[in-house]
């Protein structure tokens, strides 16, 4: 009896060794993308001195001050924030200057790297960009002016904690569009 019992015990061993593997889950993809045609709308309003093209497929969202707003897309969850301070003095100008430097510091701070551009347009806008890449807040800031009289500031957000690599692309297409708001991008 000892024995048969051995040969079932062994037997029920070796027919459980050779069950398959329970299933893991699947790692996670990068998600799948559908990138937008490429068309531009304008804008231009009264209580804002200035014009530019953005993409059709976002949408202007109004903010709290009169030429404060967000160029919102909804599909790919993004805003680039963007508001308008008139320049009244040097004085005015450099704290404008220093604050958008402040957040950019804020920003550096986790990101891998930051990357700086120098901004000139046929239509005598001049300014500074800003991109970074990692776990950065924002991948881009940016910031337009004369240095007399205006001055604008926008920055990219994105409405989820996807990974800085899952949202790359997406970045890369949207600095295309930002890259035509700002060669398009005029004072009235």
């Amino acid at each position: 009896m000892k024995k048969s019992a051995g040969i079932l015990l062994l037997a029920c061993a070796a027919w459980l060794g050779c069950q398959p593997a329970p299933p893991t889950p699947k790692p996670r993809a990068y998600p799948r993308v559908e990138w937008p045609d490429r068309a531009y709308t304008h804008f231009e309003r009264a209580d804002c001195p200035l014009s530019f093209d953005y993409p059709a497929f976002a949408e202007i969202v109004q903010r709290e001050e009169p030429c404060w707003f967000d160029i919102h897309i909804p599909q790919f969850r993004a805003n680039l924030h963007c508001s308008y301070m008139p320049v009244t003095s040097r004085e005015a100008f450099d704290d404008l200057v220093f604050d958008a430097f402040v957040i950019a510091t804020k920003i550096n701070e986790r990101a891998n790297a930051m990357e700086e551009a120098r901004i000139s347009n046929p239509n005598g806008v001049g300014g500074l960009a800003l991109r970074w890449s990692g776990p950065a807040a924002s991948p881009v800031h940016f910031f337009l002016t004369d240095t007399t009289q205006h001055f604008f500031k926008a920055s990219l957000y994105f409405e989820s904690r996807t990974a800085p690599d899952s949202l790359a692309p997406i970045v890369d297409f949207l600095m295309t569009d930002i890259d035509s708001l700002i060669a398009s991008f005029s004072w009235k």
